[in-house]
């Protein structure tokens, strides 16, 4: 562990509770404004969603989404100081009974992973291609009409569309971009 930052969860059960997190050129903390925004965006779905924190990091957005009333969330990094700090996280945000912590590649969790979630949150280090390889074989695991939540460097213009999944928004919001993909729902849609 290099030193650690604070941040805290923005809103719902775990409001206002701190979060630790590594401080490293590899985990950066997702700006609550940022954090906020990409919340908003999905809040009708987050209720008794099941959610995937992929490059977890500290793990604060699955952290919020559950905090905002998500039933279940994995949270899936390589990095075993990332993976402490998450576990850290979750118990003191109580939510240790609706979590499950993973320390593997997010990338070969997707090739393994049984599926099942409404909502992906892909928050991987910069400038590695990552979210352009995660999405290539999320789909399979996603419900339909699921979300994939993509933050990345603001520069960096992901595509329009993923193997199973549709643009729904994109944003950007200084030095930081979030580009949220769907999954066509039932219609098709």
């Amino acid at each position: 562990m290099i030193g650690m930052k604070i941040m805290r969860v923005i809103t719902g059960s775990a409001r206002g509770r701190k979060l630790k997190t590594l401080d490293s050129l590899d985990i950066r903390p997702t700006p609550d404004a940022v954090k906020e925004a990409l919340f908003s965006v999905i809040q009708f779905d987050i209720p008794a969603a099941s959610v995937l924190d992929l490059f977890a990091g500290s793990g604060q957005l699955g952290i919020e989404a559950l905090s905002r009333g998500a039933k279940h969330c994995v949270f899936v990094d390589k990095s075993a100081d990332a993976v402490a700090i998450v576990k850290d996280n979750v118990s003191a945000c109580r939510f240790n009974d609706c979590s499950r912590v993973l320390h593997m590649d997010s990338l070969e969790y997707i090739k393994v992973s049984k599926g099942g979630f409404d909502i992906a949150l892909l928050d991987p280090p910069y400038r590695h291609g990552l979210i352009e390889q995660a999405m290539q074989g999320l789909a399979p695991l996603m419900n339909v009409g699921g979300f994939a939540i993509c933050e990345h460097e603001a520069e960096t213009t992901l595509p329009d569309e993923f193997p199973g999944f549709i643009l729904h928004k994109r944003y950007r919001y200084g030095k930081v971009a979030v580009t949220i993909y769907r999954t066509p729902d039932a219609d098709g849609e």
